[in-house]
């Protein structure tokens, strides 16, 4: 899978971390930044990482900086982004099953949490369900086509 993959100053070294996870599953990865913990805007790197996704060059997105609350919100004003912040398997299980999120933030804090290595592996390899879910992301995305 190509994913895109971003964080701010807060985020560089989780974004680290997971490029090196990811690649290791065989996943080809783009960085779009930061470089290191210089202090940076995350909005900058958000919309970078899901304007890959949005335009189809990559089948997913992460994004990470403090909270994972900012990453979050900038990456959904993309179209055709559905960004979820996630903080448990669970939240990534839902996100995808539900949601069909096509960009996963993080929280630094998740940096530590020992379940981050099956959070990202559920979040990439658990399938949208469709079905009634389907109904309601088109009705986001007639919304989105309307704005």
């Amino acid at each position: 899978m190509r994913i895109a993959i971003g964080s701010d100053h807060r985020g560089w070294r989780l974004k680290e971390r997971l490029r090196g996870m990811l690649e290791e599953g065989g996943h080809e990865v783009i960085d779009v930044g930061c470089t290191d913990e210089t202090s940076t805007d995350y909005p900058d790197y958000a919309f970078s990482a899901a304007e890959m996704v949005g335009g189809g060059e990559v089948e997913r997105g992460i994004v990470v900086c403090g909270s994972g609350i900012g990453m979050s919100i900038a990456a959904n004003k993309v179209r055709g982004v559905r960004a979820a912040l996630c903080r448990t398997t669970e939240d990534a299980r839902a996100s995808r099953i539900h949601n069909d999120a096509n960009v996963l933030a993080l929280s630094e804090g998740t940096f530590d949490n020992p379940e981050l290595a099956e959070l990202v592996r559920i979040w990439l390899e658990t399938p949208f369900e469709g079905g009634r879910h389907l109904r309601r992301i088109n009705k986001i995305s007639a919304y989105e086509d309307r704005n």
